[in-house]
């Protein structure tokens, strides 16, 4: 029996339950958004992560669950390119990008949030989104006087798509902890991506603001046919919205499934509730 417990316990039934995706025909095979096969990654004597396989595809959200300790941090840091892995791979689009660095992962498709947001404090909402358009852009603002101007309209559109349109002038410095998370979801979409990474994209928020800003990310991912692969530690909310859930311990993945398969599985249930 493994004994780190997570802070929330598995709730009692789901709202929603769906099938699991990859569903095709005998004889076919669809290639997945995003595929990890046999990912390794070792620290000294310490196996963070260990002969880690899933698939993601385009519109959907898996969520990675486990303790603390149990490697989602290490995986994602392989998948954004902060990382090489030891062994293993990793495929975009059926496109191999395995130990690529983080940029050139960024640009091939893959954006990302992060548990404690990342935004530039002194400068508007509307400038640090535009500040993501330029760079993916390959324009730079320190050479363009009129830099203001530029991609107007998809900064803006982004703002009313995430919620905080009305708030672009302001500096985040003085934002809502749940407007700054909206803030950093726009600088990810700014880079067109095709799949996200978002490490508790809910952490510090109330419950109130956890949910709408969940209900936003499906919308989302179902709209712009995006894979979004999330850890979280609220397991009402990953419950809700994940189509899959992956639960790590020690590094392995011990479960793989839809929410009522994972909630079944007796590995998952002595790692959540301690029972052998």
């Amino acid at each position: 029996m493994l004994d780190h417990r997570p802070r929330h316990p598995l709730p009692a039934g789901d709202r929603r339950l769906r099938p699991a995706a990859g569903a095709s025909s005998p004889g076919s095979r669809l290639v997945s958004l995003l595929e990890v096969a046999g990912l390794r990654k070792a620290f000294g004597g310490v196996v963070a992560v260990d002969d880690l396989s899933f698939a993601l595809d385009a519109g959907r959200m898996l969520a990675m669950i486990g303790p603390n300790g149990a490697g989602k941090s290490t995986c994602f840091a392989m998948l954004g390119g902060q990382l090489r892995p030891d062994r293993g791979s990793v495929r975009l689009d059926g496109r191999a990008v395995t130990g690529w660095p983080a940029r050139r992962i960024w640009r091939a498709g893959v954006g990302r949030t992060f548990q404690v947001t990342r935004t530039f404090g002194s400068m508007s909402v509307f400038d640090n989104v535009q500040t993501v358009v330029l760079s993916h852009r390959r324009r730079l603002r320190s050479l363009l006087r009129s830099a203001r101007g530029l991609y107007r309209e998809e900064v803006e559109a982004l703002l009313e798509t995430v919620g905080i349109a009305d708030q672009q002038a302001r500096v985040c410095a003085v934002l809502a902890y749940g407007d700054l998370k909206r803030v950093e979801l726009a600088m990810a979409l700014a880079a067109r991506p095709r799949l996200l990474l978002m490490d508790e994209p809910t952490a510090g928020m109330a419950p109130a603001e956890r949910g709408a800003l969940m209900r936003l990310i499906e919308g989302i991912c179902r709209e712009r046919a995006l894979g979004v692969l999330f850890t979280e530690h609220d397991m009402d909310i990953v419950f809700e919205h994940a189509d899959e859930i992956m639960v790590l311990a020690r590094g392995r993945a011990i479960a793989h499934g839809t929410p009522a398969e994972v909630r079944a599985d007796p590995q998952v249930q002595a790692v959540y509730l301690g029972e052998a």
